[in-house]
């Protein structure tokens, strides 16, 4: 059966797995998407910052702003570029379990059903710090289907950088910054750099 879904396409033509897109992945059976042409320079900087933009789902003028940041920051711009995202309020209610994408953590946060310290936030853009505790509000945990969203296996194994609260499986806490280790799919850094270098 061929690939139909939008988000399937972009995984299927950038060739690797992206778990905060989607939780569905290629089928074996697919056809690999024809080259005509050794890719050009252009083109392989072009989809290394794709598979970027695509995963943590921010859009071309939030890749700019963030790349600024991290040209800020001390150490290489393209580690930092990654954690910035990493650190994204959406990414870290995903990587916890809450939800199952980044689309759907994103959602979570606009509807006020996350809270940082206790506090509601609804803006998924906001970066998280070391010592933060997330959980889901009194609202979201009276819903049988967030709370069993929540209760349920992460998609992706947890990083080192966040714990999960073993009694309260709707909370957790960021316990350090996170390291270049917990991006958890193949990505070039340097060349996403490359790319807004032009």
């Amino acid at each position: 059966m061929p690939v139909r879904s939008p988000r399937l396409k972009i995984v299927r033509r950038l060739g690797v797995q992206l778990p905060g897109l989607t939780r569905k992945c290629v089928g074996a059976t697919a056809p690999a998407p024809r080259q005509r042409r050794k890719p050009s320079m252009y083109r392989l900087a072009l989809e290394e910052k794709q598979k970027v933009r695509f995963n943590y789902g921010v859009t071309e003028r939030q890749m700019r702003r963030y790349l600024e940041a991290a040209k800020r920051l001390p150490g290489r711009t393209g580690e930092n570029l990654l954690l910035l995202l990493e650190q994204r309020l959406d990414n870290v209610v995903f990587r916890l379990g809450f939800a199952p994408t980044i689309p759907a953590a994103r959602q979570l946060v606009a509807h006020g059903h996350v809270q940082v310290n206790g506090r509601r936030l609804d803006r998924a853009a906001y970066l998280v710090s070391t010592g933060d505790t997330l959980s889901l509000a009194p609202s979201a945990r009276e819903s049988d289907a967030l709370r069993a969203a929540a209760e349920q296996e992460p998609v992706l194994r947890i990083p080192s950088h966040l714990q999960r609260d073993p009694v309260d499986p709707c909370a957790g806490r960021v316990i350090s910054a996170p390291a270049r280790g917990a991006v958890p799919f193949v990505v070039k850094e340097s060349l996403v750099v490359e790319f807004y270098a032009r």
